[in-house]
């Protein structure tokens, strides 16, 4: 598989040091690795550590088949092996890893763990998700847009619910992909202020001011892994941010539904928005694999 060579950081941390350009690259390619059902040797004879201090079904499957799909193997470590921070310190970790891995797949509680992998590791460290990040999830987001309406630049796109770390990243991407944001959170929950201005985007604690006219919506679970003793305050301050078909009618006609998953049913969205005609859940789900092939091919063939 050729492809014209795209100037990229060491690292995919999060979008701060990615162009537009690489971008478009990065969604070309998955795009095309898709449609392609692309299977290839660029891995070949080399493994990629997965190093996971949260579990999950979505990341750990999408990277491991990558990995797999690119001739390579895939490592999973989890914290019973590494003991990050507990049995090792993160820079002998990586300086370990480095001398056995051709790149360092991290999800991590803190961002500042991810960023020590970088710092440490000579080998490419890719952010499998942290506190303040999650660009792999947000690439899968654009890719599924792309499908839908053919771009992403111009669209209307409303998040509702915690300004978490998927929010963070879509704001992140949102100028290098045109996308025209709007945020509603609970007083409390908003988003970087510094976030929202760099990206545009228009914020309101009123979700239907958010969804009106938009053509994408898209939330999250209100209480994250590691947020379990916040639950009980969550759900009362999070009341009338659920993702209803009734909110969802303000949205534009052509509109879509997206949500990274898991979904609390009748928590952050009803059952039946999730599975209705206006979802891409789960095209955005299987999306996490064709992105997650295209950062392996450009940071580590």
């Amino acid at each position: 598989m050729t492809q014209t060579p795209v100037r990229l950081p060491k690292d995919l941390l999060d979008f701060s040091h990615l162009s537009a350009s690489g971008l478009e690259a990065l969604l070309d390619t998955s795009i095309r690795m898709k449609a392609e059902k692309y299977r290839g040797l660029e891995l070949a004879g080399q493994s990629v550590a997965l190093v996971f201090e949260k579990p999950s079904l979505r990341t750990r499957t999408t990277l491991e088949l990558a990995v797999v799909q690119l001739g390579g193997h895939a490592l999973y470590l989890d914290q019973r092996q590494t003991g990050i921070g507990v049995r090792e310190p993160v820079r002998d970790i990586a300086r370990n890893l480095e001398r056995w891995v051709a790149g360092i797949a991290a999800r991590v509680y803190k961002h500042e763990t991810v960023e020590a992998f970088a710092q440490h590791a000579k080998v490419p460290v890719i952010n499998a998700l942290s506190d303040k990040t999650h660009p792999l999830q947000a690439l899968a987001d654009l890719q599924t847009m792309r499908e839908v309406f053919g771009k992403t630049g111009g669209l209307r796109f409303a998040y509702v619910g915690d300004g978490n770390n998927v929010l963070a990243s879509l704001l992140e991407v949102a100028p290098l992909a045109g996308l025209e944001v709007r945020v509603a959170t609970p007083k409390g929950y908003e988003p970087d202020a510094k976030l929202l201005k760099t990206a545009g985007a228009k914020f309101t604690y009123v979700p239907a001011e958010a969804v009106e006219g938009a053509q994408v919506v898209y939330t999250d679970v209100w209480t994250s892994m590691g947020q379990e003793e916040e639950t009980a305050k969550r759900l009362c301050d999070f009341k009338g941010f659920e993702i209803t078909n009734d909110l969802l009618d303000l949205a534009a006609p052509e509109a879509i539904f997206l949500h990274c998953l898991p979904a609390h049913y009748g928590e952050e969205v009803a059952e039946e928005v999730v599975y209705g005609p206006k979802s891409r859940v789960f095209d955005q789900a299987e999306n996490r694999l064709h992105t997650a092939k295209a950062v392996l091919y450009h940071w580590l063939s």
